[in-house]
């Protein structure tokens, strides 16, 4: 098989960007590749980044990021807030900061708009303005997220066109990006996009059998409330700083048990909503990949032994 790598008579030294949906083995491949090839790891993954959300984030195990040096994991309190922005300037630094220690960069998560900001860049966004924020979450309740998918529909077409009407934290960036600037999100992306120099080398991990990977989400999930996912909820839960309507507890797997703690379901509906949901988070991350319209190297298999992977990329990483 091909593999497919930006700029590759530039002579620069790759980076080896394997994306996938949640739950198909990035984690386990990405280790596999770093132990290989010299390398450290970048998360791309929006709540990884949040201290004391290990089980329900299946986040690398200290072991592991003491044996491969890992970046972008439990650098903020879940009472904070992570944008597109910060990571893309921070993952940047790391990219150049690891390459001049002669190491290989391997960045692996599921955020999909992480890597769509690193590959083609960033428009200067506004910052997050809290008081929109509480109006919007206001109107939501009130109206519902239809609704104001069908106003972000009026204001910026082509945002509502990509963003699922039952993603409220995307409609609400997307709004709140309108009513600070008076402008779209689409055009600023469009107007201030610039690539960054970097000689970027894809590969997307994708299930043969979706309904095998649905298998695996439930079975993971299982694994996860066995290993203790209800009481470190609960940690959260019980702070009085946090609320439902963060982005570290809005995480999917999270605002189920939130949900379960609150008394709004039983543990059986527990189960069921967040496996569901994380079945949705995957078809939203194989359309990601389609849509980001890239030249991968697809892994369509996710059982691929992974010496062969190294084969592969044997040409491009050296």
């Amino acid at each position: 098989m091909v593999v497919n790598a930006d700029h590759v008579s530039t002579g620069a030294p790759p980076v080896i960007c394997l994306l996938g949906p949640t739950a198909i083995g990035k984690s386990s491949l990405a280790l596999e590749l770093a132990r290989q090839l010299n390398g450290e790891i970048i998360s791309v993954d929006s709540v990884l980044v949040y201290r004391g959300m290990d089980i329900g984030t299946a986040k690398p195990s200290l072991q592991q990021r003491h044996d491969i040096p890992h970046h972008l994991i439990d650098i903020l309190d879940p009472a904070q807030v992570y944008s597109t922005a910060r990571f893309k300037d921070q993952a940047l630094s790391l990219i150049e900061d690891i390459q001049n220690r002669d190491r290989t960069v391997v960045l692996t998560g599921g955020t999909m708009l992480y890597f769509k900001t690193l590959f083609s860049g960033l428009a200067s966004l506004p910052d997050a303005d809290l008081v929109i924020r509480k109006q919007l979450e206001l109107q939501a309740r009130e109206q519902g997220w239809a609704a104001l998918h069908d106003e972000l529909a009026e204001v910026d077409p082509v945002a509502a066109a990509r963003i699922h009407p039952n993603d409220p934290q995307r409609i609400q960036r997307a709004l709140e990006v309108y009513r600070i600037s008076g402008e779209s999100m689409s055009s600023l992306i469009e107007r201030g996009q610039v690539q960054p120099d970097f000689r970027f080398v894809k590969l997307a991990l994708l299930p043969q059998q979706r309904s095998d990977l649905h298998n695996t989400i439930r079975a993971r999930y299982m694994t996860m409330l066995e290993s203790g996912l209800i009481d470190e909820t609960r940690a959260l839960y019980e702070r009085e700083d946090l609320s439902p309507d963060l982005p570290s507890v809005r995480a999917v797997g999270y605002r189920q048990v939130w949900a379960y703690l609150d008394g709004q379901l039983d543990y059986q509906a527990m189960i069921e909503r967040a496996v569901i949901a994380t079945r949705q988070l995957a078809k939203r991350q194989m359309t990601w990949l389609r849509s980001m319209q890239m030249d991968f190297q697809y892994l369509v298999d996710a059982e691929i032994p992974y010496h062969k992977v190294l084969n592969d990329l044997g040409t491009v990483v050296k």
